[in-house]
């Protein structure tokens, strides 16, 4: 097959290939030649004459190699290892379409449709303190039980906290989360999440990539893949994060695209959360519940809260405490909610869930409640979330009990 025979879409994803996903290279010649069916076919001093670099050239010359691979791709993709959007699609996600160099082509696993939900992004250290991670998986599967896709960067730490709150929900309700991998859309990194990635995959999430099938992680690799993190998602929230953290690129990505930025405050003597409260001083905005995120983005409504789960619906923040300077304006207007609570009937408690709500006849933390259930963790927080809907439990400071 010679170049006069791709079609537009083989056209773009060969371009890409032949400029190693250089976006400066493909928009460079894209522009000065109209489209990439129009690049395959240029003259030689066309690439020299725009500088584009000799390594793409001599890949740009080798016609059987660039199609060896195209028809590599068509393989793969009719198999099902993965699928492929090209920008243009109906199927490419339109936050990243509006970006002013969206990556040409994607590479995805799993359900497509998720790209263009409403996404809030979750990142933070690799290493995060113990209170971190709580305070990450509480408020992804709050986002989520809130409508959000929770979108992150895979790594460990913060973005698998980010990943699991938001896939603990019920079979309904799962699925809420969008991975952008800093890899090859075929290569798992790190190694030890590969069952992330299948949980991702099987409940409805969704992996992309902008790098070339078989890429290895790399420290160029990775910012790349936080513009994207940035670009899905209409704000971004920094649990904890040290001042040399990656996430830091990702929080300022998103204030370069107009979008509000979350950091979450720790102690001050936290060099874990020293990035955190760099932001803070910067201008992004300190959050100490979930709502105040819902306010900003300008997205509550009735039906909107009306399905937000318990753990802080009643004034709890991130940390299970209502801070005191709001105490007294809270209990005030909480007095005619509690009165109009009493008045209700009681709640029915499923069969399925009576035992698991009999154990909580005082507080007990996640690791109890295992041991006592005899569950594993993912069924018994798919329980502990529907009694949570319920309303006949809340969860503070990391332990459930019955309200």
């Amino acid at each position: 097959m010679s170049y006069q025979a791709f079609d537009d879409k083989q056209a773009v994803l060969a371009l890409w290939y032949i400029v190693n996903t250089s976006l400066a290279a493909f928009y460079k010649l894209v522009a000065h030649c109209g489209d990439a069916k129009a690049v395959l076919l240029s003259d030689p001093a066309v690439w020299q004459g725009l500088g584009i670099h000799a390594a793409h050239q001599k890949r740009w010359q080798d016609a059987v190699d660039v199609t060896a691979f195209i028809d590599k791709v068509a393989y793969d993709v009719g198999c099902g290892s993965y699928g492929l959007l090209i920008v243009g699609d109906a199927a490419y996600p339109s936050v990243l379409a509006e970006l002013y160099d969206p990556p040409p082509v994607l590479f995805y696993r799993g359900n497509v449709a998720r790209l263009n939900d409403k996404q809030i992004a979750i990142v933070g250290s690799r290493n995060p303190t113990e209170s971190a991670q709580k305070i990450t998986f509480d408020l992804a599967q709050y986002l989520a039980q809130a409508g959000f896709v929770v979108t992150s960067g895979l790594a460990q730490g913060v973005d698998r906290q980010a990943h699991l709150g938001a896939l603990a929900q019920l079979p309904s309700l799962s699925g809420r989360t969008v991975g952008v991998m800093g890899t090859g859309i075929d290569v798992i990194y790190p190694r030890n999440h590969n069952a992330l990635f299948a949980q991702i995959i099987k409940d409805g999430g969704c992996l992309i990539s902008e790098l070339l099938p078989s890429t290895p992680a790399s420290k160029h690799t990775f910012p790349r893949r936080n513009r994207l993190v940035a670009g899905l998602s209409k704000a971004v929230i920094v649990t904890e994060a040290a001042l040399q953290s990656g996430s830091l690129i990702t929080a300022r990505l998103c204030a370069e695209q107009g979008k509000q930025v979350f950091a979450v405050p720790s102690s001050i003597d936290n060099a874990n959360a020293e990035g955190c409260h760099h932001l803070i001083r910067e201008g992004a905005t300190l959050i100490y519940h979930p709502d105040q995120i819902l306010e900003d983005v300008n997205l509550q409504d009735d039906e909107f809260f009306s399905a937000l789960p318990k753990t802080f619906s009643q004034g709890n923040t991130l940390y299970g405490e209502t801070p005191k300077a709001a105490e007294t304006e809270n209990s005030a207007k909480s007095a005619p909610a509690s009165t109009a609570q009493t008045a209700t009937q009681p709640v029915a408690i499923p069969e399925n869930l009576q035992g698991l709500y009999a154990l909580m006849d005082t507080p007990k933390d996640l690791d109890a409640l295992v041991m006592a259930s005899g569950q594993d963790v993912g069924s018994l927080l798919a329980n502990l979330m529907e009694l949570e809907i319920l309303g006949v439990i809340t969860q503070v400071g990391g332990r459930y009990g019955r309200c």
